[in-house]
């Protein structure tokens, strides 16, 4: 019942700090599996997509600052929900959250200030890529996805380049930041399960793809974090 009552809340236009007040609690929520039966509905779903600026009907750029903490929140909502959630899963590909995340991603690359967004969001489509084959293959065939997540993992790394497939070794370069070094690992993970069954390349267009990502990963070996632990995870 308290879920459900979020989630009305969450339905009418109600001020900024009232949702993502919401969608805070509604997050601490939805970590118990049990809680997640009244949310895992198409509506509210819905809804949590709409606040993430998920939503297909819209084309908006990324412009509202005073917006991006609600998406922020919505997006995490939906990684509790989809990585505890079979029918959330399923709801995934039915409600195509997958093509409107990599939508979401190429907005991210046009604004600054937008690394949470932009590491949630790889976030989510590592979970699906993980937990639904059918959307792991949506990714790889029809969404570009190895393009879409190697340009997100080199803009992460803020790769310089010297020839089509070299980057530029900076040895004096400063750390990655927390979040750069984030949203990298996330953009890895999610390419790993993407490319997963990729072991034959049949085109040029795929060579060249592949290639491209070699040297983007030559460049992460080569590039430290914030820390030693997140220097070892990102390598």
């Amino acid at each position: 019942k308290l879920c459900e009552g979020i989630l009305t809340i969450l339905e009418k236009d109600t001020h900024t700090s009232c949702q993502v007040a919401c969608l805070e609690a509604l997050r601490i929520l939805s970590r118990d599996k049990k809680v997640l039966v009244p949310v895992t509905t198409k509506r509210n779903m819905q809804i949590l997509m709409k606040l993430a600026k998920l939503d297909t009907a819209t084309e908006d750029p990324l412009e509202r600052a005073s917006e991006f903490p609600v998406m922020v929140e919505a997006l995490k909502c939906l990684c509790n929900i989809i990585f505890n959630s079979a029918v959330a899963q399923k709801l995934s590909l039915e409600l195509n959250l997958a093509a409107t995340l990599c939508k979401l991603l190429e907005k991210c690359k046009e604004q600054q200030c937008v690394g949470d967004i932009k590491c949630f969001v790889l976030r989510l489509l590592f979970l699906l890529s993980l937990l639904h084959t059918d959307i792991r293959a949506q990714l790889r065939q029809d969404l570009q996805g190895v393009h879409v997540l190697t340009q997100a993992l080199e803009s992460s790394l803020s790769i310089r380049w010297t020839e089509e497939y070299r980057a530029a070794e900076e040895r004096d370069r400063p750390p990655l930041s927390l979040q750069e070094t984030d949203c990298a690992v996330e953009a890895l993970k999610a390419l790993f399960n993407v490319t997963l069954d990729s072991w034959n390349v049949h085109s040029e267009t795929e060579s060249h793809q592949f290639r491209y990502m070699a040297a983007i990963l030559r460049h992460c070996l080569l590039t430290t974090g914030p820390t030693e632990d997140k220097t070892e995870e990102l390598h």
